[in-house]
């Protein structure tokens, strides 16, 4: 671990990618892709200029340009390809469907996006991408390369020898990238990154938690998530450990393989496909991490026992959200504490606010160097909405213990409250899950004509019933108001791309449902 020096922050994204190029060396291999292609710092950093310098004939300085392509080497190299004349990238959510694309677009005035026509014939993706025709221009990877010209090959070799003469230099305060909001709960909105804000991040865990440039980081997770970007991405790119990258972490079947094959030491994943990974991979494919760091979702006790299990693997629980680049705590493999999402990252500020209902813990806000500028949304008309005094409201419930470990209890919109008193959702699925842990289940509120709210479960576990569930609960000292009212079978639970649970999808598979 190296000690956290804000100073070191002061740069924009692309020339910290240059520093690495110095630190690490301009032939180290920084990328294998999942056709096991190799990218060297140099070669990177080469097809940025040459690609960028195609891409700015088409966009404006200073323009939100929309990138909707697959982790892998070709959305990194178009994202730096941006940065390096002074566009900014916009990551867009494929699997968001074209209204909340179409949202998108709206409040960051995306008029662009890159793409690729193999991506968009391999996902399937014809139908959108006809959606998106009539809103934005769209340019293909393999239609931009075939207009590199002179002028572009000059730039691709004389811009890695001479980067000061063609790069933009945009201040580390300035927008250095846009991503957007889940949408778990409603519309998207826009979160406007600085450079600084991204750097800082990166710093902050190199300095928190235990990193070698031997290692390999095995990223499935998609760039359009602050997790997969920064996390997945970015943070390897910048300490000089190798990153494996996979277009997608639903091939549950192929990614143990391809961890073994790779020779991956740190994994990032979420629970959800964490729990998969190790249930189709076969003995030895995950023997090589030497943990795994999972974020999103909380990590059941379940998942860490199956992959201590069959594969000795070290599960490290952390906690992000967009509007912090996206790090705030995460544990660490010499003081990891299950049931805690470890300790907050260097200079970093947070405060707990009361919440009426909830006894320990309180509203987290945080601020510090990697919280974002603020919100761009419909009704800021481009103009970033920024924080009050610098705090962010994170929306999420927790309790920090004495050592300053931090307990996620639940978000703010996620609790229900029946006949007064405040329940968790989160308690409702846990104790769900402890029940049934090869199922997943999603608790969802109702109006209640006597106690105010009721809850609902959401199960893909075809037996789930009320009796078992109030049975567990009475023996774990659960009270009963944390047992859902009714149960609602479902063959599938939603998800965003990310892993998260869709609740917005969720909650309308209860429309006009008869619920037992």
């Amino acid at each position: 671990m190296s000690k956290y020096r804000p100073s070191k922050a002061r740069k924009s994204i692309f020339a910290a990618l240059l520093r690495a190029r110095r630190q690490f060396g301009g032939k180290t291999i920084a990328i294998v892709d999942a056709d096991d292609r190799t990218f060297s710092y140099t070669e990177i950093i080469r097809a940025a200029f040459a690609l960028g310098s195609v891409l700015r004939r088409n966009t404006k300085a200073g323009e939100n340009v929309g990138i909707l392509l697959p982790t892998g080497a070709g959305s990194v190299i178009a994202f730096f390809a941006l940065l390096v004349y002074g566009r900014v990238p916009a990551m867009l959510n494929f699997t968001a469907g074209s209204r909340n694309l179409n949202a998108a677009f709206r409040v960051a005035d995306v008029k662009t996006i890159i793409t690729a026509h193999r991506f968009i014939s391999l996902a399937k993706l014809e139908k959108l991408e006809e959606e998106l025709k009539d809103k934005v221009d769209i340019l293909y990877l393999e239609d931009v390369r075939e207009e590199i010209g002179l002028i572009d090959k000059v730039a691709g070799a004389l811009g890695p020898v001479l980067p000061f003469l063609f790069r933009a230099h945009p201040s580390p305060d300035s927008p250095g990238v846009i991503l957007f909001t889940s949408g778990t709960e409603g519309d998207p909105k826009g979160v406007v990154l600085s450079h600084g804000n991204v750097i800082s991040n990166v710093e902050q865990i190199k300095a928190h938690i235990d990193l070698r440039t031997t290692d390999v980081v095995f990223n499935p997770l998609p760039t359009f998530h602050c997790f997969g970007l920064t996390g997945g991405a970015l943070l390897p790119l910048f300490s000089g450990m190798k990153a494996a990258l996979y277009p997608s972490p639903l091939h549950v079947k192929i990614i143990p393989e391809r961890v073994r094959t790779t020779g991956a030491t740190v994994l990032f994943a979420t629970d959800t496909f964490l729990s998969r990974y190790a249930r189709s991979g076969n003995q030895g494919d995950l023997d090589g991490l030497r943990f795994a760091v999972c974020g999103a979702e909380r990590v059941r006790d379940e998942t860490r026992a199956a992959v201590k299990k069959k594969y000795g693997l070290q599960v490290l629980e952390g906690y992000g959200v967009t509007e912090a680049s996206p790090v705030i705590a995460v544990n660490r493999p010499e003081n990891n504490r299950p049931g805690t999402v470890g300790q907050m990252m260097p200079g970093m500020e947070s405060r707990l606010d009361p919440v009426p209902g909830i006894e320990k813990g309180g509203r987290l806000f945080v601020r510090g160097p990697n919280v974002m500028q603020g919100y761009l949304t419909p009704e800021s008309l481009g103009e970033i909405e920024a924080l009050p005094d610098g705090w962010h409201d994170t929306g999420d419930i927790v309790e920090i213990d004495d050592d300053g470990y931090v307990a996620i209890r639940g978000r703010a919109k996620r609790f229900a409250k029946i006949a007064g008193e405040m329940v968790s959702l989160a308690v409702v699925e846990n104790c769900a899950t402890a029940i049934w842990p090869e199922n997943q289940h999603v608790a969802i509120t109702r109006p209640d004509p006597k106690k105010g709210e009721q809850i609902i479960l959401i199960s893909d576990y075809a037996d789930a019933d009320r009796a078992t569930l109030l049975t567990w609960a009475q023996s774990h000292g659960v009270p009963e108001l944390a047992v859902p009212r009714k149960i609602l079978f479902v063959p599938t639970i939603p998800v965003l791309g990310s892993g998260k649970v869709d609740f917005v999808s969720a909650a309308k598979l209860l429309d006009g449902e008869e619920l037992v």
